[in-house]
């Protein structure tokens, strides 16, 4: 089982493609299929147009892009490409740094 884990660890970073910037990210991520809008909540993300919400255990995280503001470290983020069990594929942008929200240690385990 840890060779499987490990193995998809592997698969995940090295197939995923990089970003320039954040739009790009999304407009091309949007392209493959992530259509939904997630929101961070401190015990799940939820999608408000589908009234859903995922905790840790109903999705999976597919790919993670960290970008960078160029004149501000507040400018940082985080985009997040989501799988639900359910099928549902979205997106989640979370800021980091100074303005990062604050999780439960089940969310952040998810997200790391």
């Amino acid at each position: 089982m840890a060779t499987s884990i490990f193995y998809q660890l592997i698969l995940k970073t090295t197939t995923m493609e990089t970003y320039d910037t954040l739009s790009e990210a999304i407009n091309s991520l949007q392209k493959r299929g992530y259509s939904s809008d997630f929101n961070l909540k401190q015990e799940h993300i939820e999608c408000n147009a589908l009234k859903l919400k995922l905790h840790p255990e109903d999705f999976e995280v597919d790919e993670v892009h960290r970008f960078e503001g160029m004149s501000s470290t507040d400018d940082n983020s985080i985009l997040y490409a989501i799988h639900s069990k359910k099928g549902v594929k979205g997106l989640l942008v979370d800021a980091y740094g100074m303005y990062a929200e604050n999780i439960s240690e089940a969310m952040r385990l998810k997200l790391r």
